[in-house]
């Protein structure tokens, strides 16, 4: 698909993957709806990008925030695409020194990533289905942020990995769900990557990290990541897949 003038709504997209990736769509000649719940970061960082760029502030696991989110993309022009980067990652063991797992903290971390995931899909697709093709047939991408974890989830990461593997399980259904509409889904699984959260470690510790990953030995950069997107929307044949974006790695249990 080609995003030329046209609109992707960008969740967790005032910073790190999702501000990369904003970054590159309105580098690709697109328009971009940033979502974020920072507000001050959300409409400095769309200031910054000019007036293909606009912020919203939503929860993504609200049903009416993603409905005025997804309205805002509308009025910017055609909504062609999704792309879901809104996360948290608290960090858990089953049990712990103070006694079992918070089970308000699993139920949170699975309504953002997962329910917030998948609201903001189901949202945005009923958009999406009401576009014109293109010359593929095509109508809409949705691209979505699963993690290594899902796969080789740490000690304390029971909640982080069991969202992250929804979001896995989920995308080739909701692809097919879509295909008859021309809508693609493909989720996008980092490994390692140079997000804020990683940014604030000291400089020995990042590259220690860094170090773990077969090859390139370093972490990854949030610009490698939209890279990855943007293939996504440009090869028509990437659907209902979970890419990893890891270098190789395969995580430790710690």
């Amino acid at each position: 698909m080609k995003i030329d003038g046209k609109v992707v709504l960008v969740t967790g997209g005032a910073s790190g993957l999702g501000g990369a990736t904003a970054e590159a769509i309105v580098a690709g000649g697109g328009k971009v709806l940033i979502v974020d719940i920072n507000a001050e970061l959300g409409e400095s960082f769309a200031k910054s990008l000019g007036k293909a760029a606009r912020f919203v502030r939503a929860d993504v696991s609200s049903e009416a925030d993603a409905q005025v989110a997804v309205a805002a993309a509308q009025q910017m022009g055609q909504l062609a695409g999704l792309v879901n980067c809104a996360g948290i990652g608290p960090a858990a063991k089953t049990v712990g020194k103070t006694g079992p797992h918070p089970l308000e903290l699993f139920t949170r971390v699975i309504q953002v990533n997962l329910i917030g995931t998948f609201n903001m899909i189901r949202t945005a697709a009923a958009v999406l289905v009401a576009n014109p093709p293109d010359e593929e047939g095509e109508r809409g991408v949705i691209v979505n942020t699963a993690s290594v974890a899902a796969f080789d989830g740490q000690v304390g990461q029971a909640a982080y990995s069991a969202s992250k593997g929804g979001i896995v399980g989920m995308t080739l259904p909701i692809a097919r769900d879509l295909s008859r509409d021309g809508i693609r889904v493909v989720t996008v699984a980092p490994g390692l990557f140079l997000t804020p959260l990683l940014a604030g470690l000291p400089a020995d510790v990042q590259e220690s990290l860094g170090k773990q990953v077969p090859f390139p030995p370093r972490l990854g950069r949030p610009a490698e990541y939209a890279m990855m997107v943007m293939q996504v929307f440009a090869n028509p044949m990437l659907n209902g897949e979970t890419i990893r974006l890891d270098g190789a790695i395969r995580m430790a249990p710690r």
